[in-house]
This record gives C-alpha cells, sequence and structure tokens, in this order.
C-alpha cells in the first residue's frame, strides 16, 4: 500500500556532507510527521531528526547545528542534510512516516519504515 524508499547513503570522510533522501508512494492520503532515525552497530535504533506537516523540527543533540531534516510536500519526500559529518554518525540510517491512508471508503493512521541506508563516516 505505502512505500518509502531512501537514497543517498555513502562513504564520506570526516568533516565531509551527505544528504539523505526519502520518497514516499503509494494510496497515500495525508503525511503527518516524516523523520529519520539510525542504528549503529550493536546499538539501539535511535532518533535523528523529525518533521511536522507544519515544518516543526526536532533533532537529537547530537546533530544539532550540523543535520537539518526538511521536507517537500509535493513529493511526499523528507530528506536530511548532513554536515561536518563525524565517525560516530556511521549507521544505517531509516527513514519513518506517520501517514494517513485510504483502505476502500476509510481513512487509516499508521507508521511505515524504509529498509535503511548505510552512511559510513571514514578516512
Amino acid at each position: 500500500q505505502v512505500q518509502l524508499v531512501e537514497s543517498g547513503g555513502d562513504l564520506v570522510q570526516p568533516g565531509g556532507s551527505l544528504r539523505l533522501s526519502c520518497a514516499a508512494s503509494g494510496s497515500i492520503f495525508s503525511i503527518n510527521v516524516m523523520g529519520w532515525y539510525r542504528q549503529a552497530p550493536g546499538k539501539q535504533r535511535e532518533l535523528v531528526a523529525t518533521i511536522s506537516s507544519g515544518d516543526y523540527t526536532n533533532y537529537a543533540d547530537s546533530v544539532k547545528g550540523r543535520f537539518t531534516i526538511s521536507r517537500d510536500n509535493a513529493k511526499n519526500t523528507v530528506y536530511l542534510q548532513m554536515n561536518s559529518l563525524k565517525p560516530e554518525d556511521t549507521a544505517v540510517y531509516y527513514c519513518h512516516a506517520d501517514i494517513t491512508i485510504v483502505v476502500l471508503t476509510a481513512r487509516s493512521r499508521r507508521n511505515y519504515w524504509g529498509q535503511g541506508t548505510q552512511v559510513t563516516v571514514s578516512s
């Protein structure tokens, strides 16, 4: 019904930049909160940043001032611009979206996750 497709992960040197994208497609009525989470090896998945439908943003303390989340509602896409990357930013980054879908004639609000994209920060 709904798919989230991420792109943009890569190997980058410390101090470098990357831009992640996540596009939602399917039987979408509206998209509420969108966000990015990450999971490093041996660690729990953690919140990186979220953005509401009204463009209210929230960031983890560890990325404030370095990462910027944004969204393009016309394209059902959320972005994460990551600057001044550090080795500790290495993780699989997952896109999340709180989406209201249409099922027959009814609306249903559900959570969706992308498949993940690898970000590696290393010299």
